[in-house]
């Protein structure tokens, strides 16, 4: 990221933002949808649910990292 023009990195630095939020929100939404028994049968989730939501968070977070470095070679070639 070019620094020397402030108003580029502030730019820069909030589209960032909001594609952090946008990927957050879908991998919750994703996750839940997954997950997440529809009925409540109780006020905690399942150690079944639980597992569910780790493991599928887990994922979402590395597939976004091994994206971001396929980019950024791609980006540096």
């Amino acid at each position: 990221m070019d620094t020397s023009d402030p108003a580029k990195a502030m730019a820069a630095m909030e589209m960032e933002m909001e594609y952090r939020v946008e990927l957050f929100n879908k991998m919750t939404a994703n996750c839940y949808d997954k997950c997440v028994e529809k009925r409540y049968n109780d006020n905690d989730l399942s150690v079944g649910e639980n597992s569910c939501l780790d493991r599928c968070c887990n994922k979402y977070w590395q597939v976004t990292a091994i994206i971001g470095q396929m980019m950024g070679n791609a980006a540096s070639q």
